[in-house]
């Protein structure tokens, strides 16, 4: 699944709030684009946020990849931009994507919908072979912010207990990954819902 592949959208009403993430080359990039086209919104990306904070601080993506692990200024930074963006988005009852490994975790009970993609190593590190960064720099840079959410937040990422979908996207194309969330998106029904996992807010 590339960025390219992003599948042709069928149009759904919704007003949920939704979190997808995943460890890089899950495809979460490409169920993005379908979803804020599917339901005709927008969606914030962590990665976007992350190339803003490089930008203001006039870094490369790999140096500033390289002060995440000298200071932890630059990952509370990313994550107060996005559980900012959370708070607003959740209370505003309207349809809204907001993807990063966090996303789920920062936008805690105010996500109506959170999403888990994954696929297996070797599937994800061929995804991400035109990518800036290399195969032993992405397994690198994944132990690393396990190793920081933990230690900032008290965070294990790899806990998929509370995400209302998990999904293996290397087991289904990316125009069916698409579908299986727009037809939970779409019979989702308020009426029935008998509560997601709670999940406090982590003190940033």
């Amino acid at each position: 699944m590339t960025d390219d592949d992003v599948p042709t959208a069928r149009s759904v009403d919704s007003n949920l709030f939704i979190t997808v993430s995943g460890p890089p080359g899950c495809g979460a990039t490409t169920l993005c684009e379908g979803l804020s086209e599917a339901l005709d919104c927008g969606y914030v990306s962590g990665g976007d946020i992350f190339r803003q904070l490089a930008d203001e601080r006039d870094l490369s993506l790999s140096q500033l990849i390289a002060k995440t692990d000298e200071t932890d200024e630059i990952d509370r930074a990313l994550d107060h931009r996005l559980r900012t963006i959370a708070e607003k988005w959740g209370a505003a009852n309207k349809p809204f994507v907001l993807e990063s490994r966090l996303a789920g975790w920062l936008a805690g009970n105010r996500a109506d919908l959170r999403i888990w993609l994954d696929a297996p190593e070797e599937v994800r590190v061929d995804r991400t072979r035109d990518r800036d960064e290399m195969e032993a720099e992405m397994r690198v840079r994944e132990v690393s912010e396990a190793g920081r959410y933990k230690s900032y937040y008290d965070i294990d990422v790899t806990d998929q207990s509370f995400y209302d979908l998990s999904i293996n996207t290397a087991r289904w194309t990316p125009e069916a990954t698409l579908e299986m969330v727009l037809t939970a998106v779409e019979e989702y029904d308020p009426e029935v819902d008998e509560g997601a996992f709670h999940t406090d807010d982590i003190e940033l």
